[in-house]
């Protein structure tokens, strides 16, 4: 059996589910700074950054962000010691940019912070990363962001400097020309990122310059972006889908990143049209809008030509239609924040089997393998167990917390993701559930996903999320909640119970069936199930039915 076409250089067939690192490509040993001097040294004139605007917006050349993060670095060293941290809070706007690559050249770390989020959250967030200073916009949709960091000022004790996004130029002029810039190491902390709370309560990740750099090279690569091509963005920027992907991945390939200030599918096609977007990163929902919007005809999308998907499982349906429609590839990606982003990623050539049913094979220079879960043995082709990674791409660890860095991070490197897919003889990786949405029903261990998938065979459902509900007799209950595509034709509730009774053991059967409109999901399209459970036990969410 020959293997299927990939960016990786292997040839032969595994043994076990376990992918040795391949080097294939080089490893950059760079700093974010020095990837950007590399990158305006090579194509100083090439548009760096474009802000996405409805209306024509400001625009940078490589040569232009390289000077104005240059002057937001020595400004930054006016006001603050390489090793602290400041936070990010604002929506999409391109001061994001040389931020980032002003502490990267200063040698501090730059916490990035949800612009969705309200005082408490926000709060946390800057205590957590004992913060030193914060630049931040003055509202976002309505919410008042300077009155919150006002309020919440006297509760952040180390909290010294607050610069709204508005003052940066005034603040850039702080900065001295001479100043020297300190040394930063490929391996120093770059970014600190919170993870996005799908389980409860979120920990710092702490990144470093070469994982990140090397991460969103290899990813962009594989999906499709060309150097010098046109990556539009309309992910939000706290997050690696963004910041990582688009913000470092573009610098990487000395491409051209359009930053769009929020998903909006006709300003979408708009910037696509108007600078010749030849990339993006986009969840499925995203891509389902473009498909069937009214005004798609009306815009020349023929320099989309590559798309990477993830958060979400890919349906073969919507990858054909984007080929037939649009004319561009998807390409399937998985990684944690814990793995500073992506770590497997499907190729554009890929069988469509492959594009629809994977995430992909690993990136270079990046082990992975599919562990028994109680005693970290690699598990046999095909297996289920729980995917983990070792490598360059692994996180520091989490920022202030040592006891949950080690139980993230073996004594001999291996990061444990907490889902569970297995591996096929070709390197080519499934996801199959996550340990943490265990159910444990009467001492029987229940994974939520067989469950899901037999329930989305119903073309009626649009999505559907099984989790445990605590129980006095059983531990926990298999609850169902469904999300129908139409609220007026919900399935029969007696004819899922019985798929469910035919086709798995029948303890998997849901026994609690909840009906929501829309499941609830963080801003990049993760599915929350904690909240479910969490409005189960309140009250908040009663049961439709019960079999």
């Amino acid at each position: 059996m020959a293997l299927a076409r990939s960016s990786s250089s292997r040839t032969g067939m595994l043994e076990t589910s376990y992918w040795p690192a391949t080097d294939d490509q080089p490893l950059r040993h760079v700093t974010l700074g020095d990837a950007l001097r590399d990158a305006a040294e090579k194509v100083p004139e090439r548009l760096a950054l474009v802000e996405g605007n409805r209306d024509v917006g400001r625009s940078w050349t490589y040569e232009q962000l390289l000077d104005v993060s240059l002057r937001t670095a020595r400004a930054l060293l006016a006001r603050f010691r390489p090793g602290e941290r400041v936070g990010f809070w604002a929506p999409n706007v391109p001061d994001w940019i040389p931020t980032l690559y002003g502490c990267a050249f200063a040698g501090i770390t730059l916490v990035t912070v949800n612009p969705a989020y309200k005082r408490r959250e926000m709060e946390y967030v800057l205590s957590k990363s004992r913060a030193a200073g914060v630049v931040h916009a003055g509202a976002y949709r309505g919410f008042d962001m300077a009155a919150a960091i006002a309020e919440a000022a006297p509760n952040l004790p180390g909290l010294r400097e607050v610069i709204p996004v508005s003052d940066v130029e005034a603040f850039l002029d702080e900065g001295s020309p001479s100043a020297s810039l300190p040394p930063v190491s490929p391996d120093d902390p770059s970014v600190i990122m919170f993870t996005s709370g799908t389980t409860g309560a979120q920990k710092g990740v702490i990144f470093n310059h070469v994982g990140v750099a090397n991460m969103t090279n290899f990813t962009q690569r594989r999906g499709g972006l060309k150097e010098g091509g046109v990556f539009v963005n309309p992910m939000p920027m706290f997050h690696i889908g963004s910041l990582g992907h688009a913000g470092i991945g573009s610098v990487m390939l000395n491409a051209t990143h359009v930053l769009m200030p929020e998903w909006d599918a006709e300003n979408y096609m708009a910037q696509v049209e108007r600078h010749g977007g030849t990339f993006s990163l986009l969840v499925p929902t995203m891509i389902e809008q473009l498909l069937v919007h009214p005004a798609r005809s009306s815009y020349d999308l023929s320099t989309l030509r590559n798309l990477t998907s993830g958060a979400s499982v890919v349906e073969a349906r919507l990858i054909r239609a984007t080929r037939e429609q649009l004319g561009a590839t998807i390409s399937n990606i998985y990684g944690q924040t814990e793995m500073q982003g992506s770590v497997t990623g499907t190729c554009p050539d890929d069988c469509e089997e492959d594009l629809a049913a994977t995430i992909g094979r690993p990136l270079p220079h990046m082990e992975v393998r599919i562990a028994d879960p109680a005693t970290g043995a690699t598990v046999p082709l095909g297996e289920q167990g729980e995917i983990q990674t070792r490598g360059y791409q692994n996180m520091i660890g989490y920022f202030d917390m040592p006891d949950e860095t080690a139980c993230a991070i073996l004594p001999d490197g291996w990061l444990r993701s907490g889902d569970l897919g297995s591996m096929d003889e070709r390197g080519f990786l499934k996801i199959t559930g996550r340990i943490k949405d265990m159910i444990i029903r009467g001492g029987e261990n229940i994974y939520p996903r067989e469950i899901e998938l037999v329930l989305l065979e119903d073309k009626r459902l649009a999505d559907v999320a099984v989790v445990g509900v605590p129980d006095p007799q059983w531990g926990e209950q298999v609850g169902a909640v469904l999300q129908p595509k139409d609220a007026s034709d919900i399935p029969d509730i007696g004819e899922l119970f019985a798929r469910c009774r035919s086709e798995l053991a029948h303890y998997k059967a849901p026994r609690l069936w909840f009906v929501m409109e829309n499941l609830p999901r963080t801003e990049t399209g993760k599915l929350q199930k904690f909240k479910l459970v969490d409005a189960i036990c309140a009250g908040a969410l009663l049961p439709y039915a019960r079999t």
